[in-house]
This record gives C-alpha cells, structure tokens and sequence, in this order.
C-alpha cells in the first residue's frame, strides 16, 4: 500500500529526472549550436589568416559568379593559362596591372618586358608589400609561386632569366590580372601612380 510519503518521494524523483532530462537536452542543443557557429567562423578565420577572403564579396560562392571559368581556375586552383592565347601577353599599352579579385596594385606596364614565354612578364612588383612568395614543389620540380597578399589569388612563379641586374621575371597569369591602362588611373582610384609614367615622357 502506498502511503502519502512514498508517493511524494516517487513524484519528487519523477520531477528530479525531467529536470535533469529537459538540463541535458538543452546543454545539448547548446552544444550543437555552438560547433555549427564554430564551423561556420573556421573558413573566415582561415582565409583572415592567410589574407583570403579579405575582400567583400569574396566568398567562394561569390567568386564562382563574378569570375570567368578561367579565372577562378587560375586565381582559387593554383592553374596555369595557356601561353600566347591569354589576354595581356602582348599588351605594350602604358598603365598598371592589379588583382582582378581585390583591385590591389601588382604590377606596372613600366617593369614589363617582352619574355618570349606567352605570359605577361614583369621585373619587380609595384610593391613587395602587395605580394607574397611561397614554396611550389608541384609538378616535381621546387618553384616560387607568387600570390596576391589581400585576396590569396595564385598570380603565377618567378624565375632568374630576367634581364638585368637582377634576372628576375615575374610570370604571371593574365587571368589573375585587370589592366587599367594610364588614362584611366585617376578615374579609377589608383592617381598614386601617375608619376610612375610621367616620369617615362
């Protein structure tokens, strides 16, 4: 026969259990949430890391959209346009090369030489600061690669067979690159630059 107390204690336990039933299932929903939030944070804080997706509107997704086939091959796959039929190889017109991701300066049509390879080739960046060097040793052989600093985009390698003093030659991948030729730079944000051509005349 059950007697008041028993009863009381039976439903106290029942209410103990429930509570700690509803306690863990709710730290267990938190728990989920939180590693999705956690997933979701991972590629932006990689990409802030390695100056990717820096830019707005440089998500993957977005990427895919605004760039050609071609150029999201090249810049996101680390790939390699094919020589004399890209865009820039012959281009002898005066003006600047920048990302065509980010809008970030590269390279000027002033250190731009004529490599007999098919690819744009440069002496020297517009500035250092604005590119990044990193160990390739794909294909097996050891290269320089070369990558733009604030959008992460593969632009091509460097090698020693410049001309001199230096002998280095930027190869780059007319698809990693936006020409704004000089009459234009002022227009488009990059008047810093004139100078470079001014002093050319």
């Amino acid at each position: 026969m059950n007697t008041p107390d028993s009863v009381t204690a039976r439903n106290s336990m029942a209410l103990a259990l429930i509570t700690l039933l509803a306690i863990a299932a709710a730290l267990f929903f938190l728990s989920r949430a939180m590693g999705q939030k956690a997933d979701e944070l991972k590629p932006t804080e990689a990409a802030a890391a390695a100056g990717g997706n820096a830019v707005p509107g440089t998500s993957d997704a977005e990427l895919r959209k605004r760039l050609t086939k071609e150029q999201y091959y090249v810049t996101k796959q680390n790939g390699t346009e094919p020589a004399f039929r890209n865009e820039y190889w012959n281009n002898h017109k005066p003006g600047i090369y920048v990302d065509v991701i980010s809008g970030e300066p590269l390279f000027s049509s002033v250190d731009k030489f004529d490599s007999r390879t098919g690819w744009p080739s440069f002496t020297k960046p517009i500035s250092k600061e604005n590119v990044v060097e990193k160990t390739d040793k794909g294909f097996g052989m050891e290269r320089t690669e070369v990558r733009s600093k604030k959008s992460d985009a593969h632009l091509g390698h460097i090698f020693d067979d410049g001309p001199g003093p230096t002998h280095t030659r930027y190869c780059m991948n007319s698809a990693s690159l936006r020409f704004v030729p000089v009459e234009k730079l002022a227009q488009e944000g990059y008047g810093q630059f004139l100078p470079l051509f001014e002093a050319k005349k």
